[in-house]
C-alpha cells in the first residue's frame, strides 16, 4: 500500500499579517482572504515570469515594442523623405494592436506558450491595426498617402514584437527547465490517470507545475499504480491544510473514487482560496482541439468532432505530401547522389537498406533508408527491446560505418523515404512505422497501439520532435502519435516539419 502522509501541522503559522491555524484547530474557520494574501506576498519576479503577472508583462513589453516601432517608422520615413501622411493616426497603432491581441487571447495564462502557434495571431493583429490606420486616414483625407509610413510601422512592429515575445517565452521555459520556476501542484486522484499526470509534469518542467503529492480518500495500492512517485498527502477534505502547509498554488482534478457531489464544493473552495484549478475530463482520449462547448440549459455539453483519416482533409494532406516530396527530391538530388556514392565507397554492400514496415490499415511495405551499417559477419541474434521501450537506434552490435554515423547524425539516411511518400506508402508527417513482428507484440501489450494505423506512417512525427526516438518509452510514443491523429491539421504538419529541422540540429536522431 502507498503510504499516506498526513498534512504537516504546526501550532500556528504567520503569513504576512495573517495567522494560519494548524490541522489541530480545524474547527476554526480559515479566513477567505488568507490565501490571496499569501499569493500577493510572492516574489515579484516569480509572479511576473510564472504567474498571472506574465500576461501583464507581455502586455507592457508589447506596448513598448509597438511604441518603438512607431518611432522607428517615423524616423525612417523622414530619413527616406517618405510622406508622413497618417502620422497622427499612427499614434493609435500600439493601443489598437494590443487590443486586438487581447481579443485573440494572447495575454491569457497558459501552461505552455507555443512560439509557432503565436506567430499567426501576432502578425494578423498587427496587420489589421495597420489596415485600420490606413482606412482612417483615407476616409479623413482622401488625398493622403499613408501607405509608406504605415508599412514601415507594420514591418518594425512585426519584428520587434515577435523578437520580444520569443525572448520572453524562451526565458520562461529556460527558468522552468532549470527548476527556478514552478508552481507547487496537488493532484486530486492518486490512481493511474493522476499518476500519469504527475509523471508528465515531472518529466516536462517547462509546463511550470511541480507536483508535490496527491489528495485521495481511498488511493489504490502502489502495486496497482507502479509509476506513482509523489506521496499521498491526505484526503480531499484536507485540502485547506495541505494548501497552507505545502504552499500549493495549483490543483489538478484527475480521476478519483470520490463522488462528483463532493468534488464540486472542492472546486468552489479552491476558487475561494485563490488557487488555479485544472480538470482532466472523462473520455479524454476522444477530446481534441475541435471540441465545441454547448449548453443544455445550465448543463454544459461537449460536442466531439473526430478527424476522419479517410476524409477529404487527408486527401489534401496526401496531395501536399507528394507534391512537396517531388520538389524536395528535385532540390536535393545532388545531395542524394553524393550520399549514395559515399555509402557505396564506405563499405561493401547495397546503397539502400530495405526493411518491412506496417503502415496504414496494416499494409506492409518496404521502407527505404541509405545503408549506414556493415553487413553481419554472422547470423544476428534477434533483437528484443526492453519491456516498455520501442525498438530503434542501434540494436545489438554497433555496426555503423564512419560515414554511416555522419548520415544518421544528420538524418540524411532518412531521405530515401521520400520515394516511399511518392509511391503513396508513407506521408511526410505521421507515426513512425514499425516492423510486423513488433506490431503484433505491441498490439497486445500497449493500450491504443493499433490506433496509429488509421493514418499513413511518416518520415517524422509529433512523438519524434518531442524526443521519442530510438529506444524510448513506447507508451509515451503512442500517446503523442494518437494526439497527432486526433488533432491533425495542415498547420500541425507544417509545425512538425519546422520542429524536425530544430530537432535534427539540436539532437541527432537514432531512429
Amino acid at each position: 500500500m502507498s503510504e499516506v502522509q498526513p498534512p504537516l501541522s504546526k501550532p500556528a503559522a504567520k503569513v504576512g499579517n495573517v495567522r494560519v491555524h494548524s490541522a489541530s484547530q480545524a474547527d476554526q474557520p480559515l479566513r477567505l482572504a488568507t490565501r490571496r494574501e499569501v499569493v500577493r506576498s510572492r516574489l515579484s519576479a516569480e509572479w511576473l515570469l510564472d504567474g498571472a503577472g506574465f500576461g501583464w508583462l507581455r502586455f507592457v513589453v508589447d506596448l513598448i515594442m509597438l511604441g518603438l516601432a512607431v518611432v522607428a517608422a517615423i524616423v525612417g520615413a523622414r530619413a527616406a523623405r517618405v510622406s508622413l501622411d497618417g502620422e497622427v493616426a499612427l499614434y493609435a497603432f500600439p493601443l489598437l494592436t494590443v487590443a486586438l491581441l487581447y481579443v485573440r487571447g494572447m495575454y491569457k495564462q497558459r501552461l505552455v506558450t507555443s512560439i509557432l502557434d503565436g506567430i499567426a495571431p501576432v502578425i494578423s493583429s498587427i496587420s489589421v491595426a495597420a489596415m485600420v490606420c490606413i482606412a482612417v486616414v483615407a476616409f479623413s483625407d482622401p488625398g493622403a498617402r499613408p501607405a509608406g509610413l504605415v508599412a514601415r510601422a507594420w514591418l518594425f512592429a512585426t519584428v520587434y514584437v515577435g523578437a520580444a515575445r520569443v525572448l520572453l517565452v524562451s526565458s520562461q521555459r529556460r527558468a522552468r527547465a532549470r527548476g527556478l520556476l514552478g508552481k507547487p501542484t496537488v493532484i486530486v486522484g492518486a490512481g493511474r490517470v493522476g499518476a500519469h499526470v504527475a509523471r508528465r509534469l515531472e518529466d516536462h518542467p517547462e509546463y511550470g507545475l511541480r507536483p508535490i503529492g496527491f489528495l485521495d480518500a481511498d488511493p489504490p495500492p502502489s502495486l496497482e499504480v507502479v509509476d506513482r512517485r509523489a506521496p499521498v498527502l491526505g484526503a480531499p477534505a484536507d485540502l485547506e491544510h495541505v494548501v497552507f502547509d505545502r504552499d500549493v498554488e495549483h490543483v489538478i482534478l484527475a480521476f478519483s473514487r470520490d463522488r462528483d457531489q463532493t468534488l464540486v464544493p472542492l472546486v468552489r473552495r479552491c476558487e475561494e482560496l485563490g488557487l488555479d484549478v485544472s480538470l482532466v475530463p472523462r473520455l479524454y482520449e476522444g477530446i481534441n482541439e475541435r471540441v465545441a462547448l454547448d449548453h443544455l440549459g445550465g448543463l454544459p455539453l461537449l460536442a466531439l468532432r473526430a478527424v476522419d483519416p479517410k476524409g477529404w482533409q487527408f486527401q489534401v494532406k496526401h496531395t501536399f505530401d507528394r507534391v512537396a516530396s517531388a520538389l524536395i527530391v528535385a532540390l536535393l538530388s545532388p545531395i542524394l547522389l553524393a550520399v549514395a556514392l559515399g555509402v557505396k565507397l564506405s563499405s561493401p554492400g547495397p546503397v539502400m537498406f530495405r526493411q518491412r514496415r506496417v503502415g496504414r490499415d496494416g499494409q506492409v511495405y518496404d521502407m527505404l533508408k541509405f545503408r549506414s551499417m556493415r553487413r553481419h559477419s554472422h547470423d544476428p541474434d534477434r533483437f528484443s527491446p526492453a519491456r516498455g521501450s520501442a525498438p530503434g537506434g542501434v540494436e545489438g552490435e554497433d555496426r555503423r560505418t564512419r560515414f554511416g554515423r555522419i548520415i544518421r547524425r544528420t538524418a540524411l539516411d532518412e531521405l530515401p523515404q521520400l520515394f516511399n511518400v511518392l509511391r503513396g506508402e508513407m506521408s511526410l508527417v505521421g507515426p513512425r512505422p514499425e516492423r510486423p513482428e513488433f506490431v503484433s507484440l505491441f498490439d497486445d501489450d500497449i493500450d491504443r497501439y493499433g490506433d496509429r494505423h488509421r493514418v499513413k506512417s511518416g518520415i517524422t512525427g509529433w512523438a519524434q520532435v518531442h524526443g521519442f526516438r530510438g529506444q524510448t518509452s513506447l507508451a509515451d510514443r503512442v500517446e503523442w502519435d494518437n494526439f497527432y491523429i486526433e488533432n491533425w491539421s495542415l498547420w500541425l504538419d507544417v509545425k512538425i516539419l519546422l520542429l524536425t529541422i530544430v530537432a535534427v540540429v539540436r539532437r541527432p536522431p537514432e531512429d
